[in-house]
């Protein structure tokens, strides 16, 4: 059977990649949370156990188990078999994986920022997955917004960046001010 990963960031905006018959999810006992690693300078979205959340998502099938693609996409994460802790609608269940930043490549100090533009498409891909409301449960589901975040919107550094609708920027910037986001 084929296997399928579980997204939670970037991933869950389709647009960001191509594979086949992707569907919205949630994974049970984990959280989303703001990560600076020693790769590249940045903040990167990962997740940790979390025994009381529940976050969406989306799943989307890996064709011929072939992983090499999705692993390089995700460098710097481990991938891990997320056993039952996926909620989907397929019967019978294929494997599961989603991926996490291995605590020990995570720095607690520093002066690295979080891309607007990596904000900016995975609100997107939520906005389109799972509405208004989807929006608001990936801010709330997820820590780190302490982190500053460089505005690079007039210059996407984040390599899959998207074009917003006025509207979808709006949104954006009315939920990092409501978690007081600094940008800069």
């Amino acid at each position: 059977m084929t296997p399928y990963f579980f997204g939670y960031g970037s991933l869950v905006n389709r647009n960001t990649h191509a594979y086949p018959d992707g569907r919205p999810a949630q994974l049970q006992g984990w959280r989303r949370h703001w990560v600076r690693t020693e790769r590249l300078g940045q903040v990167f979205l990962s997740v940790r156990p979390h025994a009381t959340t529940t976050i969406d998502g989306l799943i989307a099938a890996v064709p011929g188990a072939d992983w090499q693609a999705l692993d390089a996409r995700e460098t710097g994460y481990n991938r891990i078999g997320s056993g039952t802790a996926v909620v989907h609608d397929i019967i019978p269940a294929p494997e599961m994986a989603h991926y996490s930043i291995p605590p020990e490549s995570h720095r607690k100090q520093g002066d690295d920022t979080i891309l607007l533009s990596y904000v900016d498409v995975v609100v997107q891909g939520f906005l389109r997955e799972y509405g208004l409301d989807g929006v608001g449960r990936f801010f709330d589901t997820t820590e780190g917004w302490e982190t500053p975040i460089l505005n690079d919107r007039a210059s996407p550094r984040y390599p899959r960046h998207q074009i917003l609708t006025p509207q979808e920027t709006a949104l954006v910037d009315q939920h990092l001010d409501r978690v007081m986001a600094h940008i800069v």
